[in-house]
C-alpha cells in the first residue's frame, strides 16, 4: 500500500536553505528532493524536451518507487493537437526510456479547446501509443465538467486503454478572493472547473491547488484526505499534487498531507526521513 505525493516541481528558490540544502549542484538537487517527496509533475518536458543524459541523472537521483507524471510536450498536445505526431511521439518516450518504472503515467494535458467533439482524435492518439506504458489525461474544456454525457464519453476512451483522467482541483483557490499577487495570476491562468474524483484505474492522479494561507489549503484539502483514504482500502496506489500559488509552503505541505492519510491508514509506508538543513553561519 502506496501514496505518493509531491509538488509541481523539485527545485524552487523559497525552498532553498530552509527546506532542502543551498547551495546544491544542478545534479543533486533532486535527490534533496526525493527526500520530502516521493512523486514530482514533470511540467518542464512541456516547454522542451531535456537531453537522454539530463534524464538519466533524473534517475540515478531517485529510487525506483519515485514517481515522474511526464507531460508530453507541447508540440504534441497544443501545436499538433495529437495529430501526425508518431515521430514526436517515439523520439520523447525514447528520450525518457532511462527513467524506467519511474515514468509512472505519461501526462496528456489537453488545452481548454479540446472538447467533446475531438474525443475522436485522442481516442486514435492513445489507441496508437505503445500499450506497455500508461497514460493519464488531463481536460480542461468545462463541458466535460458540467454534461455527464460528454464526461462519461471521455471516460469510455480512456478506460478503453486503461488511461486515468487527471483532476485539476481549483474549488478551494476559486472559494475566496486573492489576497495576494500570486493568487491573483492564479485567478486569471488556472482553469475554474467543478471537482472531479472518480478514478477510473488503479493508480490515480489529483493535483490539488491550494491558497498561499496554509490552513485555508489544509481546510480544502479534507475532501481528498477522506477520497484518497478510500482509495487506499480500495487497493488503489493513488498519486497526490499538492500546488500553492506561490508554492512556497508546498513541499512540507505534501509531506503534510502524507501524515493525514496516514493517520487513518496506519498501515501505510511513511516517507523517507528528511535531510537535516545545517543553520547558516557567520564563518
Amino acid at each position: 500500500m502506496r501514496l505518493h505525493v509531491g509538488c509541481a516541481m523539485w527545485s524552487h528558490a523559497p525552498w532553498r536553505g530552509r527546506y532542502l540544502p543551498h547551495p546544491l549542484a544542478q545534479g543533486e538537487r533532486l535527490r534533496a528532493y526525493a527526500t520530502w517527496c516521493n512523486a514530482v509533475e514533470g511540467n518542464t518536458t512541456f516547454y522542451a524536451t531535456p537531453a537522454k543524459d539530463t534524464v538519466r541523472s533524473w534517475a540515478a537521483q531517485t529510487g525506483e518507487d519515485f514517481r515522474f507524471i511526464v507531460k508530453l510536450p507541447k508540440t504534441i498536445t497544443h501545436v499538433r493537437c495529437l495529430t501526425g505526431v508518431d515521430e514526436e511521439l517515439r523520439v520523447f518516450l525514447d528520450t525518457m526510456e532511462p527513467l524506467g518504472p519511474r515514468a509512472h503515467a505519461y501526462w496528456v494535458q489537453l488545452p481548454p479547446s479540446f472538447g467533446p467533439s475531438d474525443l475522436g482524435v485522442l481516442a486514435a492518439f492513445l489507441r496508437g501509443a505503445p500499450r506497455d506504458l500508461n497514460y493519464a489525461v488531463e481536460v480542461r474544456h468545462r463541458a466535460f465538467f458540467e454534461d455527464e454525457r460528454a464526461a462519461r464519453a471521455l471516460e469510455s476512451v480512456l478506460a478503453g486503454v486503461g488511461a486515468e483522467w487527471v483532476p485539476f482541483d481549483t474549488v478551494t483557490l476559486f472559494g475566496d478572493r486573492p489576497t495576494s499577487d500570486a493568487e491573483r495570476d492564479a485567478w486569471s491562468k488556472k482553469p475554474r472547473v467543478p471537482r472531479r474524483s472518480r478514478a477510473l484505474t488503479g493508480r490515480p492522479i489529483v493535483r490539488y491547488l491550494g491558497r498561499d494561507d496554509s490552513d485555508l489549503t489544509v481546510q480544502g484539502w479534507k475532501y481528498w484526505v477522506e477520497r484518497v483514504t478510500a482509495w487506499l482500502r480500495e487497493g488503489r496506489s493513488p498519486t497526490v499534487f499538492i500546488h500553492t500559488p506561490d508554492n512556497t509552503e508546498s513541499l512540507p505541505l505534501a509531506r503534510r498531507f502524507h501524515d493525514e492519510v496516514r493517520a487513518r491508514v496506519p498501515e501505510l509506508e511513511p516517507l523517507p526521513d528528511t535531510e537535516p538543513i545545517e543553520p547558516l553561519t557567520l564563518f
